[in-house]
């Protein structure tokens, strides 16, 4: 198995059709090796199908795609054992412990005896699961299955991880907690491709990111990238004295050429900021003048901007558009039991 290729995915017009739903419709994707990779969009948006075709769980109608330079078709049982999956919903046994559980999954992998009680242990500490390790799964919470079954994808690290939106469900703690693991994945050499509908999240981990709707790429870069696409950052500056504001106004119109909006309390400026190289010029100009700043900052466009920007809805998707998914990563466990 070769895993020295520079781009863990490359994929190109990947379709698939549920009956009359074109759930996906000709998804390209190009992920580098050694990255976090956002897909983010609604539920609906396509993106479990497009992962449970890049994992071999279902079969694309139309379109290529690789994994480390393996078709993902014609060398299915090569891609396998390169890739981890973590899906939507808990795969665990609720009638054994969580240690059970893991150890189970950790001999399937090949792991001895010792090492997989090891390891298991390992896993529960870091979820915070210790304290319920020999607790049967069905008194487990909702969160604590959901942690458990992203414990159980971690057991043997593969080169590359598909998280289906892993933090769903999570609370704010354990929320954080995934995010640094999955830094922590990327840091000692696993690509990980991240679907989710968490604007921040995708913020937060993805070097770079899909903006999926409908069954297609609408958009794709870095979050910066994406971002600038939709408008300019923004500059705003509080007066120390509102006795300022005009004097304050005139000057940013001459040095950075640009109209500003005052806030209703006459107190904030906003000024786009399409030369960050004049902002230097409009604070030593200002303090020239003898105008003083209270605060300053700058204010990029969100990721929730650029998600509406770009298809025209939220990334809340109404209950219609919901079931392609869902019903996709039916399909998917059924092809793969």
């Amino acid at each position: 198995m070769s895993i020295s290729s520079d781009w863990a995915i490359e994929a190109h017009g990947l379709v698939k059709t549920f009956g009359d739903n074109r759930a996906v419709d000709g998804v390209d994707l190009s992920v580098r090796t050694g990255t976090v990779y956002g897909v983010l969009g609604p539920n609906g948006a396509g993106k479990t199908t497009t992962i449970s075709m890049l994992a071999t769980l279902l079969r694309p109608d139309a379109g290529t795609a690789t994994v480390f330079g393996h078709d993902i078709q014609r060398e299915s049982q090569v891609v396998r054992q390169l890739i981890g999956v973590t899906a939507q919903f808990a795969s665990v046994d609720e009638n054994l412990s969580a240690t059970e559980n893991l150890v189970i999954f950790s001999r399937l992998l090949g792991l001895g005896r010792a090492e997989a009680k090891r390891k298991s242990a390992e896993l529960l500490e870091e979820f915070g699961l210790s304290d319920a390790a020999s607790r049967p799964l069905k008194k487990f919470s909702g969160g604590m299955r959901r942690r458990l079954d992203l414990a159980a994808s971690l057991i043997a690290q593969p080169p590359l991880i598909f998280l289906d939106e892993p933090t769903t469900g999570l609370d704010p703690r354990t929320r954080a907690q995934m995010w640094d693991t999955i830094r922590r994945l990327v840091a000692t050499g696993s690509t990980v491709l991240l679907t989710t509908q968490y604007l921040d999240e995708a913020d937060q981990l993805a070097d770079r990111i899909a903006v999926i709707d409908r069954g297609l790429v609408v958009a794709e870069g870095t979050s910066d990238e994406l971002k600038a696409s939709v408008g300019e950052s923004s500059l705003q500056l509080r007066l120390a004295d509102p006795a300022d504001l005009e004097d304050a106004r005139r000057v940013i119109s001459s040095v950075l050429g640009v109209d500003t909006v005052v806030s209703p309390e006459a107190t904030r400026i906003t000024a786009p900021m399409r030369d960050p190289d004049a902002v230097t010029d409009l604070f030593i100009t200002l303090r020239e003048a003898g105008i003083r700043l209270a605060e300053m900052s700058v204010q990029k466009p969100t990721l929730d901007e650029v998600f509406l920007t770009l298809t025209g809805h939220g990334v809340e998707a109404d209950d219609a558009d919901a079931t392609s998914d869902t019903d996709s990563l039916d399909t998917a466990e059924q092809v793969h039991a």
